[in-house]
């Protein structure tokens, strides 16, 4: 088992998560946040802090394109260890649907 960021991360990239995690296992882009499925130790202590609920589970039904694209995007943007302040305009998007669509131009995260 791993966590995974999903969706409501676009736009929003709330890093309170990076701060409790034991591992550095979280990645940032632009406009969100990826956990590395290969360093994530399972313990869980990211998914409540998250304000935005994105963390979830990867025994959860449905995400197996987020873990595809948490592993792809690790991979690619650096690592980040301490909070930050989230975007902006992240209370605007916090919620909001068709993110990965209107951010990453597909509605499939597998294909981002």
């Amino acid at each position: 088992m791993t966590y995974v960021v999903t969706d409501n991360c676009i736009r929003c990239k709330y890093t309170d998560c990076v701060e409790v995690c034991p591992v550095d296992c979280f990645y940032v882009g632009e406009t969100m946040l990826v956990i590395n499925p290969d360093e994530c130790i399972d313990c869980g202590v990211c998914e409540p802090e998250c304000p935005a609920d994105a963390i979830k589970a990867d025994t959860e039904q449905g995400l197996g394109g987020w873990i595809a694209l948490n592993a792809k995007y690790a991979a690619l943007w650096p690592n980040i260890s301490e909070k930050r302040d989230p975007l902006s305009d992240a209370a605007e998007w916090d919620g909001r649907s068709g993110k990965l669509e209107s951010v990453f131009g597909v509605s499939d995260p597998a294909a981002a």
